[in-house]
């Protein structure tokens, strides 16, 4: 296999667990990673879809224990990948896929050097503060330091080995399946 790790980010609300979900189902050579989160469930989440969901105290401990390849702080919870999660997919001859923040990005491009990197960009900031209102059922508390978050992320679009507009999810998803087929051929 060409590629063992497809990093996808994008600003909170662009889609990139959409396309992430959706070519992890239809490709058998793709392992979704896991990422571990201290934020809330949303409605129609479970433990381990999307995320593995602790408390604070347990993210601490794994920090301690050197449990993630890289966490952040994003807006205000904790996000983290483990290493487990990613040698088990390579163990199995797999490509592990993920989405995470911009700000894992560059340090997983510090651990993995042959990771390829795929950006989603929203149509608009208009949009993306649509879609996160929608998604969130209401606009949510922290909405004025996401998009403040998502100005400063899309200005690092351009590090990205691969950039996609999200603006019809069918159009653009087919784009992003075309590169993710080609990294694995």
């Amino acid at each position: 296999m060409k590629t063992r790790l497809i990093i996808v980010a994008a600003p909170s609300g662009a889609g990139k667990s959409s396309f992430v979900e959706k070519i992890s189902q239809e490709d058998p050579r793709l392992v979704d990673i896991i990422t571990f989160t201290t934020r809330s469930m949303r409605k129609g989440e479970s433990e381990g879809h999307p995320y593995h969901f602790i408390s604070s105290e347990d993210f601490q401990k794994k920090i301690e224990e050197g449990f993630f390849v890289e966490w952040a702080r994003v807006h205000t919870n904790y996000y983290g990948t483990s290493y487990d999660s990613i040698q088990t997919s390579w163990k199995h001859g797999k490509c592990a896929i993920m989405d995470i923040d911009i700000q894992g990005v560059a340090t997983f491009k510090a651990k993995f050097p042959d990771a390829k990197t795929v950006f989603i960009l929203p149509p608009s900031i208009d949009e993306l503060r649509r879609r996160i209102a929608k998604r969130d059922g209401g606009m949510p508390a922290d909405i004025e330091v996401r998009m403040a978050n998502a100005e400063k992320e899309l200005r690092e679009a351009s590090k990205f080995d691969y950039q996609i507009v999200n603006d019809v999810f069918e159009h653009s998803y087919a784009q992003f399946k075309k590169i993710v087929e080609e990294l694995l051929a």
